[in-house]
């Protein structure tokens, strides 16, 4: 990313440029833990959704510490043993 991009976006949004890179880093960091959290466990929807949207870490905070930690009930059989 260019130095020059971030001086316009910092001086377009009124924060210091020092904030910014905070928000940026904290964002990015957040986003690639749960990124990689929701490809180890195969679930190409959360992998997508927060590839695509951009929420300064809400979501990926969110999937890691809540909804990856949801136990789904999948149908199955009981089978009983017998000792």
């Amino acid at each position: 990313m260019d130095a020059g991009y971030l001086t316009m976006a910092s001086q377009e949004f009124g924060i210091p440029l020092w904030l910014l890179m905070i928000i940026l880093s904290w964002t990015l960091v957040w986003k690639l833990l749960a990124m990689w959290k929701s490809a180890r466990k195969g679930s190409a929807i959360w992998f997508i959704a927060l590839a695509v949207l951009n929420t300064v870490g809400i979501l990926p905070i969110l999937y890691i510490y809540v909804f990856s930690e949801m136990k789904f009930k999948k149908s199955q059989k009981r089978t009983s043993r017998k000792k």
